[in-house]
Order: structure tokens, then C-alpha cells, then sequence
């Protein structure tokens, strides 16, 4: 049955894939711009056919970012002066420093129990909002590097503000709308119930509070990260009542992300180079979804085989297998939902959430996030490549010279250092380790897990560590916030690069970057390139305890 629904989760992709990667090629490359689109510029005083350069567009985008982020921090810290508070008092400033650079940044960890600590409004107007707009970013982001692809010996991109709004009126919230209304029928919760208003099977009242719910889920899991209204995610039944709407929260993690290829060949006018990249992320996610299901399965420890699986931390509803493909899916989309707890998963299984998040989320990775990811790791094979044959570089007609790689390079290594650093940090000093509550290789997996998750804007975690303490709220925030905008800025100055170029005409030399032969060259870049960096890393952590369990 776990086979079967996997099956049936990549039909419904190939399905979606053509259809709805042309809506979006179609979204992005208008030049209409309906009545809502037309007030919102109006609003903003946008000049929406005023196109911008890199530097202009990423001036744009952190500037909204920076608005973003003090608005959400000074509505959970005003919240107990507001309506539909519910009675919480103020959120205490180092959750809300972490809250708001994490709903900012688009990874939505949680070091809180949301039903708790937050009130109806800030969980609608600031967290559910940014649900939206920080995915739009993510996409904007792709679609302009594309752009440095398609366009010839210019220096303008497009207008962030546009791509941003059209991100978030043409596509987030039409999906997200229907998306809604096929789980409040499968289940999900959408109401305003206030604190100490449901009744419990006992008859007495239980302290808890509902909400918009069903709406706050589908928009998380459209691979916009992890923050769920209760504090066990995906797993509450509020949150994913069924066994079918576990499946559908899969799809809706994978649906966009799995788009994005038709609409970059699309855009740069070669649709077999978006079935290139699409073959590549299919790989690498249809072996990760393997392994962890196999390491789930097979147990490499004396219950889970005496029992012929690895229950411990899964749903009953769900099973092992649909639990095992959802924290796949959820690593390797940077969505950070769970509807299992990875910190009791096997030692190996464990690994594979990991090794999904170092792999830099692109198989198909996060909203937009994937599929520049995945871009630069071409540039990168593409470079290696050329070095092995003695040429210079090319992808899509554009060179890959000294600045391109140089940008290149230094958007893979971001992560990489956030990763390792944040991780010594915490592993050698006082606040670090006193949060931890598990020693030896697991209790460092933990830590290693939350940085990764950090750094590569996930949000999900291990667990098995207090990270609400001041250290790891604002060790981790700064995580967040470099592994987002770094990677970004670096990703708009190669799509400048790009863009002024002009096209190079092909030759006998040309490496063809659609076919199986370039489709192969770059998971094995991507692979060697993650363990290489990382090994050391989980060696000490999930190997060492797989080997010894």
C-alpha cells in the first residue's frame, strides 16, 4: 500500500506538471495585469511596467522583507493590545525576534506552541500572511534568474513588486482557496473557537483553541514551510484528519515546486531543458522517498525489527510508509510540515532528513527556492565540465566566466558554513548543550538537525531539544535570515550577469544540457558536492549511531 501511494502521488504530478508549469509561464510573462493587481499597485504607488535592474530588484525585495519582518515582530509583541487576542499576553522578545525572521525568511520554524502563545490575529494577519508572501518571493526569485537566461545584452529583469503580487494573487491564493475547501471537507477544523471553549469526550473543557485552521494548513503546505496552528503539525488531527488528506498535503508540498521546470523551458524558449532539470530533482527524490522508506520499513535496530517497522513517532492513521514518503517530501521541499516525529525515526532514516536539507533542498525543493537551487548546482556542472574538456563554459547559450562561478560558488557555501558554524557554536558553549536531552551521537543529530533546518529555511525539527532559550532563538534566527537573503542576493547578481550577455552561438564543443548524459553529470555533482561537505558531519551524528545500534 505504501508503494501504491507513492504511485499514485507521481501520477498526480505528471498530471499537474504541464498544466500548470504553462499557467505560470503565462503568469510571469504577461503583460496585462488584471483589476485586483491594478488596485494593489495603486495602493503601493508601483510603476508596474517600470522594469528594474538586479540591484534595484534586490533592493526592492529586502526592503519588503525588512518591513515584513518589524511588522510581525511588533504585532506579537503588541498582541495583548489588540483584538482577537484571546487573553495572551505579549509575545517575549526573543520568540518574537525568531518568529519573525522565521515566517519572514519563509522557513516557519516553531520554537512555541502556536494555540498558546499566539491570538487569532497575529496568527491570520502576520503568520498566514507571510505564509503567502514569502513563497511569492521565493518564486520572484526564480523567475528573475530564468529571465538572466532568456534575455540577450540586457540589464533589466522585471519589476519585483509585480512578480511578487502575481506570485501571491495568480497563484498561491486561487490554490490555496480550493486547496481549503477539499480539507474542511476531509476533516480539518475552520472556526474561531476561543481558549477553554472545547469540550472534551470526559465532559470537562479542555484548554485549547481553534481557529482557520484548514486555510493555515493548505497554505503551509504548498511548500511554504512548516508553522501549523497546533504545535504537532501535520500529526494533529485537526491539521490532517485522514489518511487521504495526508496524501493530499503531500501533493500540495510537491505540486508547484515539481511545476517550476515546465515554466522555466518554457521561458527560455527550449522545453526539454526544463525536462532535463525535472528529470534530475525526479532522482533525487524518488531515491530519497526510497531510502527512508527502506531504512523506516527494514528497522535497523532490535524493536523495530522484531516488530517489522519502525512505529515509535508515527501515526496510526498514517502508517510507516506514507509517514517515512511525508518527511521525504517535507525535507526535500524545505516545507517543513511533519506529520511523524523525525527524532524517533531510525538512525539511517533520520540521515535521509537531513541529507535531503544539505542536499540544499532542490529536489524539487522549496517554492521558487528549488528551482534557482537547482540552477546553480547546472551552472556549477556545467563549469566542472567545461574544466574536464578544456573549454569555456556555457548553459543556455550564456558563458560561465570568473564572476558567474565566483557567485555561483559563494551561494552553495552559505549554507554549508551557517550549518558547521552554528553547529560548533552550540556544541561548545554552556547554553548550547543545556538544551540538550539526549547525549552522545543522537543528541548532537539534534543539534545538527536544527541548524540544517535553519539554515536551509525548512522548519522542521529533530526535537529532543529546548530550543525556545534565547541562545537558539537568536542563534537560529540569524541562521534563518543569512541562509535566505544571502543565497538571494548572490542568485539576482548571477541573473544580472546573465542577462547582459549575449548569446553564444552553438558548436561541436557545446555540452548539450538536455540529455541523460548532463541529467546524470549533475546529480553527481550535487551528491559528491553534499558529501564532501557533510560527511564529517554525520559521521558523527546518524552513521555513528546506525553502526552502533
Amino acid at each position: 500500500m505504501g508503494w501504491i501511494f507513492i504511485a499514485s502521488l507521481i501520477l498526480a504530478l505528471v498530471i499537474t506538471h504541464k498544466p500548470l508549469g504553462d499557467y505560470m509561464y503565462r503568469v510571469y510573462t504577461s503583460a496585462k495585469h488584471n483589476v485586483v493587481e491594478r488596485g494593489i499597485y495603486k495602493l503601493l504607488g508601483v510603476q508596474a511596467d517600470a522594469e528594474q535592474r538586479w540591484a534595484v530588484y534586490a533592493r526592492s525585495l529586502l526592503a519588503f522583507s525588512v518591513v515584513s519582518l518589524l511588522f510581525l515582530y511588533g504585532l506579537q509583541r503588541l498582541q495583548s493590545h489588540l483584538f482577537l487576542s484571546l487573553g495572551f499576553d505579549p509575545v517575549p522578545d526573543h520568540i518574537a525576534w525568531n518568529t519573525a525572521v522565521s515566517f519572514v525568511t519563509n522557513t516557519n520554524w516553531q520554537a512555541y506552541s502556536g494555540e498558546s502563545t499566539m491570538g487569532h490575529l497575529v496568527q491570520m494577519s502576520g503568520l498566514a500572511v507571510q505564509n503567502f508572501v514569502s513563497a511569492a518571493v521565493g518564486m520572484a526569485v526564480a523567475v528573475t534568474l530564468v529571465r538572466g537566461f532568456a534575455r540577450k545584452g540586457v540589464d533589466t529583469l522585471g519589476n519585483f513588486w509585480v512578480d511578487l503580487i502575481r506570485g501571491t494573487v495568480r497563484i498561491l491564493l486561487p490554490i490555496a482557496f480550493v486547496g481549503a475547501l477539499i480539507l474542511v471537507a476531509g476533516g480539518l477544523v475552520q472556526n474561531f473557537v476561543g481558549p477553554h471553549e472545547v469540550t472534551g469526550l470526559t465532559g470537562g473543557v479542555q484548554n485549547m483553541t481553534g481557529g482557520p485552521v484548514a486555510s493555515q494548513e493548505v497554505i503551509k503546505e504548498l511548500g511554504t514551510n512548516g508553522g501549523g496552528f497546533y504545535n504537532t503539525n501535520s500529526a494533529h488531527p485537526f491539521e490532517n484528519a485522514t489518511s487521504w488528506t495526508n496524501w493530499f498535503e503531500i501533493f500540495l508540498i510537491l505540486l508547484i515546486p515539481f511545476a517550476l521546470p515546465r515554466t522555466f523551458g518554457k521561458m527560455v524558449g527550449q522545453v526539454r531543458q526544463g525536462y532535463a532539470i525535472l528529470a534530475v530533482m525526479g532522482i533525487i527524490a524518488l531515491a530519497s522517498v526510497t531510502l527512508t522508506n527502506v531504512f523506516e520499513l527494514g528497522g535497523d535496530a532490535t524493536v523495530p525489527q522484531a516488530v517489522g517497522a519502525a512505529m515509535e513517532g508515527k501515526d496510526v492513521r498514517f502508517g510507516v510508509a506514507n509517514s517515512a514518503t511525508f518527511g521525504a517530501a517535507t525535507t526535500l521541499t524545505s516545507t517543513g510540515a511533519v506529520d511523524s516525529f523525525h527524532d524517533s525515526y531510525t538512525p539511517f532514516g533520520g540521515m535521509m532528513t537531513m541529507f535531503n536539507m544539505m542536499l540544499g533542498e532542490v529536489a524539487p525543493g522549496g517554492v521558487g527556492a528549488g528551482l534557482y537551487g537547482m540552477l546553480v548546482l547546472a551552472v556549477i556542472t556545467v563549469f566542472v565540465a567545461g574544466l574536464m574538456v578544456g573549454r569555456t563554459p556555457e548553459y543556455l547559450g550564456k558563458k560561465i566566466g570568473a564572476r558567474e562561478i565566483k557567485l555561483a560558488s559563494m551561494y552553495f557555501l552559505v549554507t554549508p558554513v551557517l550549518v558547521l558554524v552554528g553547529t560548533a557554536v552550540a556544541m561548545g558553549n554552556e547554553a548550547g548543550l543545556a538544551a540538550m536531552l539526549n547525549s552522545g551521537p543522537h543528541g548532537f543529530s539534534e543539534i545538527l538537525y536544527a541548524f540544517t533546518s535553519a539554515s536551509n529555511n525548512n522548519g522542521s525539527a529533530f526535537g529532543g531539544v529546548t530550543v525556545n532559550t534565547p541562545f537558539y532563538d537568536i542563534a537560529l534566527g540569524l541562521c534563518m535570515l543569512f541562509g535566505r537573503f544571502l543565497p538571494i542576493i548572490f542568485v539576482l547578481a548571477l541573473a544580472g550577469s546573465l542577462a547582459q550577455q549575449k548569446p553564444v552561438p552553438e558548436s561541436v564543443g557545446t555540452l548539450p544540457t538536455h540529455r541523460p548524459q548532463f541529467v546524470g553529470m549533475v546529480v553527481g555533482v550535487t551528491i559528491i558536492l553534499v558529501a564532501l561537505t557533510f560527511l564529517p558531519a554525520l559521521a558523527l551524528g546518524p552513521l555513528a549511531e546506525g553502526l552502533l545500534s
